[in-house]
């Protein structure tokens, strides 16, 4: 299973789960920013690579929904609720991130 990890600027959250998962046997992950200054930006390659799609905000699926309208990624794509309040590898955060995942992992 594909999956992507996306927040805004791919600093902080999406960047450390896909540190976090990136060594899993059963999923190849990659994460990218909504910003325009993101890290890695999010693209519509990406998006179509992806089978799912975890953003840590609402605002971020809105912005997916409103930039790639022809796609259907609903269906793909989960809110895990994270706000931008932790740095890379957060101790806090990593226990956020493998506890909202592990329902659909």
């Amino acid at each position: 299973m594909n999956i992507l990890f996306v927040c805004s600027k791919n600093k902080w959250r999406s960047r450390t789960a896909e540190t976090i998962f990136r060594h899993s046997d059963l999923h190849h992950v990659k994460s990218a920013g909504t910003a325009t200054s993101a890290v890695v930006k999010l693209t519509e390659a990406l998006l179509d690579w992806a089978d799912m799609v975890f953003v840590m905000e609402d605002k971020h699926k809105k912005i997916i929904q409103q930039k790639y309208q022809s796609k259907v990624f609903n269906e793909k794509m989960i809110v895990l609720d994270i706000p931008d309040d932790y740095q890379y590898m957060d101790e806090e955060l990593i226990e956020i991130l493998k506890s909202s995942t592990d329902p659909y992992l």
